[in-house]
């Protein structure tokens, strides 16, 4: 029986996989590497050895749109103010107890009918461009599980001016990481703990491997900003984000962005409270001391902590109100004070109050 009893997209070939002797198929997309039997699908559910051919579902059959905000992202030093054209697959190689958007991540593992469109690269394309977005966004659920159909999208909007963006858990095996190189732009990378058995225990998964992913990243030229949801009792002890912080520092540079992100309870994770405003400021003061240039706090909009400013003279540079954005950058992409140029592409555009 395949994966989809009626397939809306014809499934296609996975573009990193081994077959062995006994007709079983090695996967390299993402880190755990699934071995699938015959008949057998990977952990991300929508990969399955069909007659000793490793096929991807996920190939054009799109179960999320939206128009973001890029903010949304959260990518704040990438094209500010302006609009990213979102899309997802069911499907994700994580099974996360706290998963926002549980319902089409997880729909393969759950038997969960997903309403899904039809939508071959070229139109996505065409959509984002209608949208007047200025990037397309592979996001709200690990984009690897859908990697050649974000490929062959990702190529078609690179000859149409767009970028590309990944909002990832930052899974991707090096190999992936080389094939996305050339046409991915950014990403944003849930950096989710900074102990192993928290990957292990709450999200199936292991912390070396998205460490290994992140560095491959920025070797690889790709604009890096991280996540960290702080959850309460789980990741926000103090020595933890120390280390993580610190790792940040030394493994990708203190220039790359690190977002604060307050915990609502979701999915299975329903007995921890959110994430007291005080944990928040606390993990962005850490995430200063050692040395990062660019801290943010997200979900949080009381505290105000969503603004850029110039990291050498401390000049705001990017005002940030929900997701309506100012940026006081000259044309340079520089600060109107002292001149010191914003890390990050596209930043010289001038944004006046564009949600």
């Amino acid at each position: 029986m395949p994966l989809l009893a009626h397939p809306i997209a014809a499934p296609v070939p996975t573009v990193l996989a081994t077959t062995e002797p006994d007709g079983s198929v090695r996967c390299g997309v993402c880190a755990h590497r699934c071995l699938v039997r015959p008949g057998r699908r990977g952990i991300c559910g929508v990969r399955e050895n069909v007659d000793g051919h490793l096929l991807c579902y996920a190939y054009g059959a799109v179960a999320a749109i939206g128009i973001d905000p890029i903010e949304k992202k959260p990518l704040f030093h990438v094209d500010p103010g302006s609009l990213a054209y979102s899309i997802a697959t069911v499907g994700c190689p994580f099974h996360c107890v706290y998963c926002q958007n549980w319902e089409i991540a997880q729909a393969p593992r759950l038997g969960l009918d997903i309403p899904q469109r039809a939508m071959p690269p070229a139109r996505v394309v065409a959509e984002a461009r209608h949208a007047h977005a200025g990037s397309i966004a592979y996001t709200y659920v690990e984009p690897t599980v859908f990697l050649e159909y974000a490929l062959d999208t990702a190529r078609l909007a690179r000859e149409a001016g767009l970028r590309n963006l990944f909002v990832t858990d930052g899974y991707a095996t090096p190999g992936a990481v080389d094939l996305l190189a050339p046409v991915l732009d950014a990403a944003n990378v849930d950096l989710k703990s900074f102990d192993d058995a928290f990957y292990r225990r709450l999200c199936g998964a292991r912390l070396a491997h998205v460490l290994e992913a992140i560095e491959a990243m920025h070797r690889a030229g790709i604009w890096l900003e991280l996540t960290t949801l702080v959850i309460p009792g789980h990741n926000d002890s103090d020595a933890e984000l120390r280390a993580l912080t610190a790792w940040i520092v030394d493994a990708v540079g203190p220039t790359t962005p690190w977002h604060v992100s307050r915990f609502f309870p979701a999915h299975r994770m329903l007995d921890v409270p959110p994430t007291p405003l005080a944990t928040l400021r606390r993990a962005a003061e850490i995430g200063r001391a050692a040395g990062l240039l660019y801290v943010y706090v997200g979900n949080a909009p009381e505290l105000g902590l969503e603004d850029t400013r110039c990291a050498r003279c401390g000049r705001m540079v990017i005002e940030r109100t929900g997701y309506v954005t100012r940026s006081h950058l000259t044309a340079e992409g520089g600060c109107p004070d002292c001149g010191r140029r914003l890390e990050g592409m596209g930043l010289g555009e001038k944004v006046e109050a564009r949600a």
